[in-house]
């Protein structure tokens, strides 16, 4: 453990990142702008590399500083909550990191139903694109999605999903979108980090070629239904994922679930020493259990 870098140089390095100012970052960690400047400078020389591009307009991370920051942004929040539960006397505690999508869209409306049947577990949940770094603490569970390629991890599948397009029920009726090809004459939104494509989709189900320009592009599955509800134009998202806005009408896939590419993308990740934790069984066998209510 002798390579690691003192801790209170990592804090002001976080706390500079998150804030993008020494300034910022001093006040909130009690010291001078020039103790923070100098913490940061000795993690620099430790580590060998730039962690930030500082010029008279400000301060900027730099894509190494970018890397190093979503490694250990996560042990270092994993660290304090750690350490406010054994302040607290909290024992059984349990750590879930989630893709962002699956967390808001899915997870966040039936975590009530797990904190009333497991009362004395506390749970703490974070959600990013980029995994949790189990070597490093961050997390009890993971539930990652894409491609399941996590050698040496136990890795569950939760549920099978319908990729189908999305459209709101006025776009639909607007442009008469009753075969596929009509999808050809109308705004496609394109999300980037699914692993079901617009070309995917079209190949499946047509002999034609998916278009090479869309409408919008985005990054969070939340946003391409929030703006496939604003009528900016079709989805390509999960009929589970996208489950709150179908039942309440706010989008309808536009050929029904039979125009489905059907998937298994969400999983619960972990390493094998977390499963015999009493909070993280708990956990796994509740969150089957919602899965296969889905």
């Amino acid at each position: 453990m002798s390579s690691l870098p003192a801790v209170t140089n990592l804090q002001a390095f976080e706390a500079v990142a998150r804030r993008r100012s020494f300034a910022l970052a001093a006040a909130e960690l009690h010291l001078t702008a020039s103790a923070i400047s100098h913490q940061v400078s000795r993690l620099e020389s430790h580590l060998g590399v730039r962690l930030f591009e500082r010029s008279a307009h400000g301060v900027r991370i730099s894509v190494a500083g970018e890397t190093y920051l979503s490694r250990v942004g996560g042990a270092l929040s994993a660290i304090a909550a750690a350490t406010e539960d054994l302040r607290q006397g909290v024992s059984n505690s349990l750590y879930v990191h989630s893709a962002p999508s699956i967390a808001s869209l899915w997870l966040m409306s039936r975590l009530h139903a797990f904190a009333q049947a497991y009362p004395d577990i506390s749970l703490n949940l974070s959600a990013a694109h980029t995994p949790s770094d189990f070597e490093l603490g961050q997390a009890d569970i993971d539930l990652r999605y894409g491609v399941p390629n996590w050698p040496g991890l136990v890795v569950e599948p939760l549920f099978e999903e319908r990729i189908v397009p999305l459209a709101s029920p006025a776009f639909i009726q607007k442009h008469r979108l009753k075969r596929p090809e009509h999808l050809l004459g109308v705004k496609l939104i394109q999300s980037n980090v699914s692993i079901v494509q617009w070309p995917d989709w079209f190949a499946a189900f047509t002999d034609m070629r998916a278009p090479d320009r869309f409408a919008v592009r985005f990054d969070r599955a939340q946003m391409s239904l929030d703006a496939a509800t604003q009528g900016l134009g079709v989805a390509l998202e999960s009929a589970t994922i996208a489950g709150r806005h179908i039942a309440e009408r706010k989008l309808r896939p536009v050929f029904g679930l039979d125009k489905a590419v059907k998937v298994k993308a969400h999983f619960a990740v972990y390493p094998a020493r977390h499963a015999k934790r009493p909070p993280v069984e708990a956990f796994l066998a509740w969150l089957h259990g919602e899965a296969s209510k889905t």
